[in-house]
């Protein structure tokens, strides 16, 4: 396994930590999320399902190249070069291209944590253990309010390249449960990069049919929407106005990104159909929680890693403010 150049070491006492210690651990974590040099296999399981995908990142410079390839069920592959990110469909011949403004709310590969995410949550360090094979610190991100998962993390001791991330529930008796978890099989990190194997499929698109949806940045007030309420800890991460290249203008579909540094909750804002369902709608899936619901002539739907009322004060708070 090649070495990893590590980044300034973290505190590596056990017990609450201070926000400086905090701050370091956290700050690390980012880093590595960004700038490590990696390749190996994630497992991710929520609801008793289990799922691989096999990882690539690399940094050049200030050009970043991720690949994701998925090892059970429907084939996809997934390319990015900093913004711009290729979702290919071997199965059906279809590859979506698109420019990710927001990458925050969502990612190819381990979680990255805002060192901002110590306002909504005290950290802790309950020990070491051994994930993939290696060393790692394990944190525990306990909210400080009802609106957000408690997360226990495991932290690569070498490089801060987080190993493994669970997302804790608490159950109606009070007992805690892990909703999902997401955990590295196998990692080598510091490996030497290798562009040329991330973008290798991007020279494979014939015989596709390229599908690129339009997009626009923008704010709510300039749709016509306002957050009337906050969201306590959430802070507005990007807007975006979306629709696929063969649809009209009356398809396209306003999304809306928060953060509170470790969480990220979408609301998307598109126009009602008839054939949408007219009550309220709730599903969760491991963490994920989606809700939908009618406001006027919209559908306003929320989807995060959050408790579900936290996702109802997202809905609520969104109001029409002109035509």
């Amino acid at each position: 396994m090649a070495s990893a150049q590590a980044p300034d070491a973290a505190p590596a006492g056990n017990g609450p930590l201070s926000a400086v210690d905090g701050r370091a651990w956290l700050t690390r974590i980012d880093t590595a999320a960004r700038t490590a040099n990696y390749q190996g296999t994630l497992v991710y399981s929520a609801a008793g399902v289990l799922s691989s995908s096999r990882v690539w990142h690399y940094l050049v410079a200030d050009q970043t190249y991720e690949r994701l390839e998925a090892l059970d069920g429907r084939h996809q592959r997934i390319v990015r070069h900093n913004e711009l990110v290729h979702t290919f469909w071997p199965q059906t011949k279809v590859a979506v291209v698109e420019r990710r403004e927001t990458l925050a709310a969502w990612s190819t590969t381990p979680l990255a944590v805002d060192p901002q995410a110590l306002e909504h949550y005290a950290l802790r360090r309950e020990g070491s253990a051994r994930v993939a094979g290696r060393d790692a610190a394990v944190l525990l991100l306990e909210p400080r309010d009802l609106l957000r998962y408690a997360q226990r993390l495991w932290a690569d001791e070498a490089s801060g390249l987080m190993l493994r991330a669970d997302v804790i529930g608490d159950t109606a008796t009070g007992a805690r449960v892990v909703l999902e978890s997401t955990a590295f099989s196998e990692v080598d990190i510091g490996v030497r990069p290798q562009p040329e194997q991330a973008l290798q499929w991007l020279r494979k698109l014939d015989g596709y049919r390229v599908l690129r949806p339009q997009q626009s940045r923008t704010t709510l007030e300039a749709e016509g929407w306002a957050m009337v309420r906050p969201v306590s800890g959430f802070r507005l991460a990007g807007c975006m106005r979306r629709g696929m290249a063969a649809a009209g203008d009356e398809a396209a579909v306003l999304q809306a990104v928060f953060s509170d540094g470790l969480m990220h909750v979408s609301v998307f804002v598109e126009p009602f159909e008839p054939q949408h369902q007219k009550s309220d709608v709730l599903a969760q899936q491991g963490a994920t929680a989606t809700l939908m619901t009618r406001r006027g002539d919209y559908r306003i739907t929320a989807v995060g890693d959050v408790p579900p009322p936290t996702l109802r004060q997202f809905v609520d708070a969104i109001e029409r403010r002109r035509p």
